[in-house]
Formats: structure tokens, C-alpha cells, sequence
């Protein structure tokens, strides 16, 4: 199934975090205020469909890119910030950024994400630029 360009080929697919469709999306619904801010935050369904599309094009760096950004659509932003900052180095402990790992995989299905922080952690560990605990 050729999905590019996705916008043009299937709109109909594409939804954002809320459920609202593409063609919800209109000046006159932002201005009534019946479209909010998250209603035009992409979805983690239209993020999986990009990845399939970079696939398809033979882009597998790509794909695993949308991949990982769908599993942290779940995440709040405040979160998301607060793992960035702890996978700066000397900026967590060990058991923090193990925490971090498993709650990524636990609370929010994302074990991919959850992967990475436990390769950076043993990174972390190698290079000694933990945070003491």
C-alpha cells in the first residue's frame, strides 16, 4: 500500500492526539474555540502511519524515529523535559535513570524508549559521569 504523501492519499487516516480528523481543523473551528491546542498535537496512530510511509521509501532510520516519537506521545511534556535533563551527564543516579527506564516501559508502553535510557545508562556507568547517589 503506497501511503506517500499521506495527506494527500489518505487524510481520512490521519487524526490528531484528541481523535479530531484533518478536516476538523479549520480556521472557523479554531476561532469558535471548538479546536484546542491538543486537537492539533499529532496522534501516536499518525505517527505509526509515518513510520510505514518511511519504510516503504527505505528511510529505516526514519521509521525508527516516528517509532520512538509515537511511544512518547503519552508522555507529558514537563516529563519529557525532566528525562532530557537527567540524561545529561552527572545529572542522575543510577536508580533514577533505572526508574525513568521502567516507567517508560510500565506506566507509558514505551519500550523502546525504555531501552535507550538503559543504554545510556551503562554508557553513563562506563564513562563514569553518574551522579553519586
Amino acid at each position: 500500500m503506497d501511503l506517500y504523501p499521506l495527506i494527500e492519499k489518505y487524510p481520512e487516516l490521519i487524526a490528531s492526539k484528541t481523535g479530531k480528523k484533518l478536516e476538523d481543523v479549520t480556521i472557523e473551528n479554531i476561532m469558535n474555540g471548538s479546536i484546542g491546542i491538543d486537537d492539533i498535537s499529532i496522534s501516536k496512530s499518525t505517527l505509526m502511519l509515518q513510520a510505514k510511509v518511511a519504510l516503504e521509501d527505505g528511510k529505516t532510520q526514519l521509521a525508527e524515529n516516528f517509532v520512538r516519537a509515537a511511544e512518547l506521545i503519552a508522555v507529558p511534556d514537563d516529563e519529557i523535559l525532566q528525562i532530557y535533563n537527567s540524561l545529561r551527564p552527572y545529572r542522575a543516579t543510577e536508580t533514577e535513570l533505572q526508574n525513568i527506564a521502567d516507567k517508560l516501559e510500565a506506566k507509558y508502553d514505551a519500550p523502546i524508549c525504555a531501552n535507550f535510557i538503559r543504554e545510556t545508562l551503562e554508557v553513563h556507568k562506563k564513562r563514569d559521569i553518574l551522579r553519586k547517589e
